[in-house]
């Protein structure tokens, strides 16, 4: 392993295990997903536990509780609140998105907890969306489970997978190539980002103009 990736991983394990839990957690249950996705913070703790600087299994415990629970304090949120939830600044400005989910929803049910899971926007709505809608709490459990199992396990898998890919580059070609790669995946993620951005603030401005 190169000095650059241990210096850049090397932060002690029971840290790593906290940002993974605390950001997957707040996506769902405060709405920071529209900001941090949790599923960047734990591929990079699936590819912390290939550097052993984390136990695996704790990586996937810890996602898929945090996921679990979050989506369940983000549901109660939704039932507690009721449809003032949507009129929270941070969701006024999503509301093509609010009724996008609403209408999966509606059409889909739980399999709609369990599906949207994986996007990103309806990860972070969805759970405040079916307490709003007062969908029983033991079918809502039952979809969320599901959901944050199979998620938490596929992302930390893939960022574990993609630490094994760093380490083939590197001892075929070198540290500096593994670097780069590095390097390009990182901007590749950055522009994605920001791109994405820049199309919800244009939808958003369409909107209200």
């Amino acid at each position: 392993m190169s000095a650059f990736v241990d210096r850049l991983l090397g932060v002690p394990g029971w840290a790593v295990l906290t940002v993974v839990g605390l950001v997957v957690f707040a996506e769902d249950a405060l709405f920071v997903g529209f900001v941090l996705p949790g599923e960047t913070v734990a591929v990079l703790g699936g590819v912390a536990a290939k550097f052993g600087h984390v136990p695996l299994w704790a990586v996937l415990a810890v996602t898929v509780v945090a996921a679990i629970v979050g989506d369940s304090v983000g549901y109660e949120v939704g039932r507690a609140l009721g449809p003032r939830i949507l009129r929270v600044r941070l969701l006024r400005e999503r509301q093509r998105g609010i009724e996008q989910a609403q209408g999966f929803l509606a059409r889909r049910g739980g399999t709609a907890v369990f599906l949207g899971r994986w996007l990103a926007l309806f990860r972070a709505l969805m759970p405040a969306l079916a307490g709003t809608a007062r969908m029983p709490y033991g079918r809502f459990l039952t979809w969320n489970a599901l959901g944050g199992i199979a998620w938490g396990v596929v992302v930390v898998l893939l960022g574990y997978a993609a630490g094994a890919s760093y380490r083939t580059i590197e001892s075929r070609f070198g540290t500096g190539a593994a670097i780069v790669l590095a390097a390009v995946v990182v901007l590749v993620l950055v522009v994605w980002r920001v791109r994405r951005h820049l199309v919800e603030r244009r939808q958003r401005v369409a909107e209200i103009g």
